[in-house]
């Protein structure tokens, strides 16, 4: 183990992987287009709360970790990844804009706004 990583024993202190996994979320929340507030009312905690998690100051409980992953739709390894180890070259803008896209539907609760987005797609993807 790295010497950042090891805490006094019986210590909750938050370490550098939660500070690593916090930022991840963070990026992950804004690329979705995510609010501190939507995110935390998804997950069923305050804002404060996910911002906490996000800063390191608190850490994530495996719990919490599962809940975050599947309300932002990424296997629970991706939260441990560094941002460099996606690099900007790396990444998929398609895939990228698709997440977006998915982030958004998934929070529309009304048909009518469902079917909406669906003739706006249906008109840009014409060619």
């Amino acid at each position: 183990m790295m010497q950042e990583e090891i805490r006094a024993a019986g210590s909750r202190s938050p370490t550098k992987v939660d500070q690593q996994v916090g930022e991840k979320i963070r990026e992950l929340r804004i690329a979705q287009n995510f609010t501190l507030s939507e995110l935390g009312q998804e997950l069923g905690i305050s804002h404060q709360q996910l911002q906490k998690y996000e800063t390191g100051t608190n850490r994530l409980s495996a719990g919490m970790l599962s809940s975050v992953a599947r309300a932002l739709r990424v296997p629970i390894a991706e939260l441990f990844q560094t941002s460099d180890a996606t690099s900007q070259e790396a990444r998929d803008p398609v895939s990228e804009s698709r997440a977006r896209c998915h982030a958004l539907i998934d929070r529309t609760s009304s048909v009518g706004k469902l079917e909406t987005m669906a003739k706006v797609l249906r008109a840009l993807s014409a060619d």
